[in-house]
């Protein structure tokens, strides 16, 4: 009898899929970071408990492109300062990735944010021109002019959190205690510019970033990195607590107890 595809997997293919997968090679990526101070109390209100702001109130736009072997990826994310526990690190708001692929692993994996978008990465000689845009609306813009080569800093650790978590089948909650989640990346970097330009917010009703307006310019950069992470659970957290954000993860909150028109399967 042919293999039914969509049957069980033997334990030597599943062992197989994840020695498969950790033996990824280093995937370089061309990236623009703008990082930027914004209103401390907007920080403070976008951050669930545990997490808490930092002592300087950044926002970090981080788009990027990934020349895969016939399956080229643009990775975007905007993020605020947060610590939790002693750890200072990245919350993102919005990853917006351009395939599905990108999309699984990180939102089932680890809970990250990501949805579909457009990520945008153009160079013409020093003319850069980087943006994140979902539903036609380019909601952050990051342009300007390379001027200069920076030195090339150390392979550094960096955290980002994310929380983890399944909407209740009854809409009521969660199915489950949410989780707190470390991603800890490991970043090399090979080639780092400086570039002098500014960062455009746009009014978006399903992304808006705009409400983090940029007070002080810190820094935009252009370079190429390549990382791997490694997430952890830190703690469960409340579903109470939570439970105010959790529309930063979706369009229309609605949208979690859509399901097919009756009789449709």
């Amino acid at each position: 009898m042919a293999r039914v595809r969509y049957g069980a997997r033997t334990e030597a293919e599943i062992a197989a899929s994840r020695t498969e997968n950790s033996k990824l090679p280093d995937i370089w990526s061309t990236g623009v970071v703008a990082v930027w101070e914004t209103d401390p109390d907007t920080v403070a209100a976008v951050l669930p408990p545990p997490l808490k702001p930092t002592g300087q109130p950044l926002v970090r736009a981080h788009i990027s492109k990934v020349d895969l072997p016939g399956y080229p990826l643009g990775a975007g994310s905007v993020a605020v300062a947060a610590e939790h526990d002693g750890v200072e690190g990245w919350y993102p708001l919005v990853m917006p990735m351009t395939h599905e692929r990108a999309l699984i692993g990180g939102r089932e994996v680890f809970g990250e944010p990501k949805k579909l978008g457009e990520v945008t990465v153009e160079r013409d000689g020093l003319v850069v021109r980087a943006a994140l845009a979902r539903h036609q609306i380019a909601f952050v813009e990051v342009r300007g002019a390379v001027s200069g080569d920076l030195p090339l800093p150390e392979p550094v650790q960096k955290t980002d959190f994310y929380f983890k978590f399944l909407p209740a089948v009854d809409g009521s909650g969660f199915d489950a205690d949410p989780v707190l989640v470390h991603c800890v990346r490991n970043e090399k970097v090979r080639k780092l510019e400086r570039i002098t330009g500014d960062v455009v917010l746009r009014e978006s009703m399903y992304d808006p970033v705009a409400d983090l307006p940029v007070r002080r310019l810190v820094e935009i950069t252009i370079g190429e990195k390549t990382t791997d992470q490694q997430g952890r659970v830190a703690e469960r957290v409340s579903a109470q607590a939570l439970l105010p954000y959790i529309h930063q993860r979706y369009d229309d909150p609605r949208q979690i107890l859509d399901g097919p028109p009756e009789g449709s399967v």
